[in-house]
């Protein structure tokens, strides 16, 4: 495999995973009871300037907030059109399907790994962990289908730094709950290789990538002829220092940012850039350098995350502050 020319950026983790919904309070209040994602960073009307490749060439204009779970792993960015009504899949969804398939959370339960789906149906792969204090954490990883898995294994390795730690063909029993799960697979875990994360990193923690490819049928792509924003998941962002040198690896292996910001943006009270590329079957996976996070706004209280600051660890008494952005439960 080709190894990227330029080395020098850093992939924190998995910031967080976007989902389409048309009913964002309900889903937030939801994730929040049953998963613990009780942390409200930030709650944003604006119209989506930059993303009108993936609205139809429409500037449409959306609701987004973004929770997190302070036990640890990524958070959700929960997202909302405020003047169209998002689109369901056309197909009925079956296990495989190009794109994201499931978030992955970890769980103090002592049964194996089991399958559930959210309030709005979906999947979710609930994986056992060790920690006895808590209950649930914040997403661990997701489910990605692809069509080519050496092209997939390609991309995801040479840009992210991920290690192969299971290869394995399924057939049948694993998958036997979900829908299209009767197929024969090949899955393939990768897991983040970064012992050293900066920014919120230690609070996001390691994670992994399933990529599931159907070896007994074809599977087609979940927002075949759909927009960004349509229900369910619609992209996978991970936190990134040095963007500008990811975007230059990108390029060297044949991969090209399609949005970016450039210098800054202002979702609420956080800032930053971002930046989002397709994978090989086109599954939307963003790219953020957080510059500030609001930790006490009243207080016009910030961290900066701007320069060498944004490779360091944000000190564990400013991730414990973010408690302040607990909420019990959001109003319509």
């Amino acid at each position: 495999m080709q190894q990227p020319q330029n080395n020098k950026y850093q992939i924190n983790g998995i910031q967080q995973v976007g989902i389409g919904v048309n009913n964002l309070v309900e889903t937030f209040n939801w994730y929040n009871k049953y998963k613990g994602f009780n942390i409200l960073v930030f709650d944003d009307v604006a119209n989506a300037q930059l993303m009108t490749k993936y609205t139809g060439n429409s500037l449409e204009q959306r609701r987004a907030l973004l929770s997190l779970n302070l036990n640890g792993g990524g958070g959700l960015e929960i997202w909302q059109f405020t003047k169209r009504k998002p689109l369901s899949q056309k197909s009925p969804f079956l296990w495989g399907s190009l794109g994201i398939n499931a978030l992955i959370l970890k769980t103090n339960t002592k049964t194996a790994q089991s399958y559930e789906q959210d309030l709005n149906g979906n999947w979710l792969v609930l994986e056992p962990t060790t920690d006895k204090k808590n209950t649930n954490s914040g997403v661990a990883g997701v489910v990605i289908g692809v069509s080519n898995m050496e092209k997939a294994l390609t991309f995801y390795r040479q840009l992210f730094k991920l290690k192969i730690t299971s290869d394995k063909t399924i057939t049948g029993n694993e998958f036997h709950t979900i829908p299209g799960g009767n197929e024969q697979f090949r899955k393939v875990e990768l897991c983040s290789t970064n012992e050293n994360p900066g920014g919120f990193g230690t609070l996001y923690g390691k994670y992994k990538l399933v990529l599931l490819e159907c070896l007994t049928a074809k599977r087609t792509k979940i927002y075949e002829d759909r927009y960004w924003g349509d229900l369910g998941y619609i992209h996978l962002c991970f936190d990134v220092f040095n963007l500008e040198n990811l975007k230059s690896t990108a390029a060297n292996v044949g991969y090209h940012f399609t949005v970016d910001s450039a210098n800054s943006f202002n979702m609420g009270a956080a800032a930053g850039r971002f930046a989002y590329l397709d994978d090989p079957d086109g599954t939307l996976i963003e790219l953020v350098e957080t510059h500030k996070v609001p930790i006490c706004k009243p207080l016009n209280l910030y961290y900066n995350l701007r320069g060498d600051n944004g490779n360091k660890p944000v000190p564990n008494r400013l991730i414990k502050a973010l408690a302040i952005h607990k909420k019990r439960k959001l109003k319509k």
